[in-house]
């Protein structure tokens, strides 16, 4: 994996050193000489999850983008200084920790409930609005106690374990980049996508089984552990474990399908994600123009701090909204044919206060296709998209909350 530094960055020591190759594109300043303003443009950034930002060639820390043109007294570096690193850290990566939590655990529930919609072919309420959703979610929980929408949690994220340390391993041990780079090129893009296929076809057993564990009904549902789902996965790729019905579709059935979505969900959700960053610091930077800013210094530092952190954030809750819209449809018809003959149970979601098994006989995923278009019309595809409107609602409300908490922490700092 190639690293996101500039290739002579080591450090703030760098700078001293004597190599020609190293002063091509940086001043010949040492880490002795240099004065503490000059240091405190070389600010390293909290994790890199969502909110947090690396440094590029060429970037600078954004609470130091005006720094004072003199070097006065300590208390007029002082009074001119914005808020402390340490705030900015801190609020750096709890802004992404807060939307990594209502990605994976504050929004189970509503995946858990939609994946159960999708199999259900006997359902008559499709809940393509959230209030019928909400009313049978209520049921299912007030049936089966707190747990019933929120199994599986932790098998989801073994899967996405799984999933960073096969791509990790494959792009290590072959030439397939993990990343592109800014001047990419069509062969560097194919290689990419072959190596996300190839991640999702080792992470699909794992993926199968984890499907299971969410949508099967907490009423005949055993108390499975963590690592449960790699067993389960294990054994479906052997042919071993709990035994399966005729109907149960052999995995080089559902390479195509599983591949065909994990890599359309990619290529959606990043190119999404690119337009809308560059439209929101398209607009950054016209309103940050001199002929929009203001006189209000203290304003001018907080907005320059959201605008460094959460045009990452709206970008990725874009993007992820755009691709689990587009691709709902092919989503529905993947998980009834890794659900087809493993014997699963679910809720009736219908009502919520019974259960339903599974016992459907596709052939593949164009008979799946065809299947769900003759029986169940072309809203059949669509079960349970209501829960994906709660869902990045939810997700909104958590983001627009963070957002005040941190302006307000910035305000008062």
């Amino acid at each position: 994996m190639s690293s996101r530094r500039p290739d002579s960055f080591e450090g703030l020591g760098y700078r001293g050193r004597e190599d020609p190759s190293y002063a091509g594109g940086y001043s010949g300043r040492s880490f002795n000489n240099s004065s503490s303003i000059d240091l405190q443009h070389w600010v390293t950034t909290p994790p890199d999850i969502p909110g947090s930002r690396n440094l590029h060639f060429g970037d600078s820390t954004p609470q130091f983008e005006t720094a004072p043109s003199q070097a006065g007294t300590g208390d007029d570096v002082q009074s001119a200084a914005p808020p402390p690193d340490q705030l900015n850290r801190f609020a750096g990566f709890g802004i992404g920790l807060a939307s990594l939590f209502t990605e994976n655990v504050l929004a189970h529930p509503c995946i858990v409930f939609r994946r159960q919609c999708q199999i259900n072919y006997h359902a008559r309420c499709y809940h393509l609005s959230p209030m019928t959703a909400l009313s049978v979610m209520y049921n299912v929980t007030k049936t089966q106690g707190p747990k019933a929408l929120w199994k599986g949690m932790g098998s989801t994220f073994v899967v996405q374990g799984v999933t960073l340390g096969t791509e990790g391993i494959i792009s290590e041990c072959t030439p397939l980049p993990r990343e592109l780079s800014h001047k990419w090129n069509p062969k560097q893009i194919v290689g990419h996508l072959v190596l996300k296929g190839l991640t999702y076809v080792v992470a699909m057993p794992f993926y199968s089984a984890s499907l299971i564990e969410t949508v099967q009904s907490e009423i005949i549902r055993d108390n499975p552990g963590i690592l449960d789902c790699v067993k389960e996965g294990v054994g479906r790729l052997m042919g071993l474990g709990v035994p399966h019905s005729k109907r149960l579709l052999p995995l080089w059935r559902l390479v195509f399908p599983t591949v065909l979505h994990g890599v359309l969900h990619y290529i959606i959700s990043s190119s999404v994600q690119k337009l809308v960053l560059y439209f929101l610091h398209r607009r950054n930077r016209s309103d940050t123009s001199p002929k929009h800013m203001g006189h209000d210094s203290g304003s001018e530092t907080v907005q320059n701090m959201l605008d460094a952190y959460f045009p990452e954030l709206i970008a990725s809750f874009a993007a992820s909204l755009c691709a689990d819209v587009l691709l709902f449809p092919l989503e529905t018809v993947l998980h009834r044919l890794h659900v087809q003959g493993t014997r699963t149970i679910i809720d009736n979601t219908d009502l919520g206060f019974e259960v339903l098994p599974i016992n459907t006989q596709y052939e593949g995923m164009r008979d799946c296709i065809n299947v769900i278009c003759r029986e169940e019309g072309t809203m059949g595809f669509y079960k349970g998209f209501g829960t994906v409107v709660i869902q990045y609602l939810l997700h909104a409300a958590v983001l627009q909350i963070t957002k005040m908490i941190y302006s307000s922490l910035l305000q008062n700092a």
